[in-house]
């Protein structure tokens, strides 16, 4: 059992240094992002085709537009999981009409004669 605290534990610490270490790479680019768009902004002023209000403007909305910004999730083949999802029937509501209790009655017979022929081919 101890071994098992143990290997529980450096799993704990595994996990909060991976999130301070991505926190402290999070922190990083957003300062370089924040540098290269106050010199873009600062070029635009010297150039005439901004003022420093709209270059002030413009960088925090960029910073907001970058903090804010979500990473699309990616459903593609290769990036699916190989097993399959799960699902579980936790309950049924009790206001349902007896046609639906019936209908997921029938259901559950159906999953468990399913679950118990999945069983007996595993065993083969």
């Amino acid at each position: 059992m101890d071994n098992l605290g143990g290997i529980i534990q450096r799993a704990v610490y595994l996990g909060v240094g991976l999130a301070s270490y991505a926190g402290e790479k999070a922190r990083q680019k957003f300062t370089e992002l924040r540098i290269e768009v106050q010199k873009l902004a600062d070029e635009m002023v010297k150039r005439g085709e901004m003022t420093t209000e709209e270059a002030r403007g413009f960088v925090e909305d960029m910073m907001n537009k970058s903090m804010m910004q979500e990473t699309p999730v990616d459903l593609s083949p290769e990036t699916r999981p190989n097993e399959p999802r799960r699902i579980e029937i936790l309950s049924e509501d009790e206001s349902s009409s007896d046609s639906n209790s019936t209908a997921v009655d029938q259901m559950r017979q159906e999953v468990h004669k399913l679950q118990e022929e999945l069983r007996r081919l595993q065993k083969e």
